[in-house]
């Protein structure tokens, strides 16, 4: 294989500037010429495609985001929309596609597998919510920007012994906000994969403050929803004033943790080494400690089981 394109496709994630820059310098070491996809499939439909070479990448490891950009592609799931792309694809020369993203990406890259462009995916969202892989680029840095965040809404609930109602990301998932929450000591922890019973999150709070404490978090997943309702809630069940904050994109953002860049380049190596096997339509995974590949078909059928030990450590731990 001697041209390959790399894209980022869905929301952005911490970590993912580290892949592209591990895809490109396989690539190159590899003998390869790597294209750049801009604005994932949009920039595949429209010919939004650039050169890059070592220098192109250099500087970008520390920094969040994405220097391809991203976007979502609704003309990429038509027909229409999958010809211009594989026909933009043969006038660049583009032979093969490492594919950065989450699920919705990874059925892209497995309609061009299934066309003639051989597509490796690269399990890239802060959600962490892949099935196929136990972790995914950007979830690291995504806690650590919450924990850093609640550690500081903790100084002002401590001051006026408030109760803080903190939402994370996590829209259909709760892995930010149960690690989030075992980090900064959440007297509770609500996540969409278990229905809300706000008189457990009260008996808890009523019971720790029996012990002595004055200040409480409450870590909510953004799925669960309803956040300023749970803050009303609580303050009206407990007598104590309840603050909700929703700590929003500002988890997307910020310089990638050690784990996220290390991790976002073991993925882009495996996914190149992959390509110049002429091998296609797999996923690149992490499971078990180690860096495996998956069929994408495989891959977008599992389901990922949520962890309930940890959110039963999370119970016992906030007492």
């Amino acid at each position: 294989m001697k041209t390959i394109g790399v894209l980022t496709s869905g929301g952005d994630a911490p970590g993912m500037n580290a892949a592209v820059r591990a895809v490109v310098r396989t690539g190159v070491s590899l003998g390869m010429n790597v294209k750049g996809i801009c604005r994932g499939y949009n920039g595949l439909i429209e010919g939004d495609i650039i050169d890059l070479d070592v220098r192109s990448v250099s500087n970008i490891i520390n920094k969040g985001g994405t220097m391809l950009y991203t976007a979502r592609s609704p003309r990429f799931k038509t027909e229409e929309g999958l010809n211009e792309a594989i026909e933009n694809c043969k006038k660049a020369g583009i032979e093969g596609i490492v594919v950065i993203g989450g699920d919705g990406s990874f059925r892209g890259a497995k309609d061009l597998s299934n066309r003639g462009i051989p597509c490796i995916g690269i399990p890239g969202t802060i959600d962490n919510d892949i099935s196929s892989t136990e972790y995914t680029i950007g979830f690291d840095t995504a806690m650590n920007t919450a924990v850093e965040m609640v550690d500081k809404i903790r100084d002002t609930a401590q001051s006026h012994d408030r109760c803080s109602v903190v939402e994370v990301m996590g829209r259909h998932a709760g892995y930010i906000a149960i690690q989030t929450g075992i980090a900064v000591g959440a007297s509770a922890v609500l996540v969409p994969e278990v229905e809300v019973d706000i008189q457990k999150v009260v008996s808890k709070i009523n019971n720790a403050r029996k012990t002595g404490k004055q200040h409480f978090i409450v870590v909510v997943a953004e799925g669960v929803g309803g956040v300023e309702k749970i803050a009303e809630q609580i303050e009206a069940r407990t007598g104590i004033e309840a603050r909700a904050t929703v700590l929003g994109h500002v988890q997307r953002g910020g310089s990638p943790t050690v784990r996220d860049r290390v991790r976002a380049t073991q993925f882009g190596n495996a996914a190149v080494h992959l390509l110049d096997k002429g091998i296609g339509n797999r996923v690149v995974a992490y499971r078990q400690g180690k860096i495996v590949d998956i069929d994408i078909f495989e891959a977008l059928n599992m389901k990922k089981e949520f962890d309930f030990d940890m959110l039963e450590i999370a119970h016992e731990t906030s007492i």
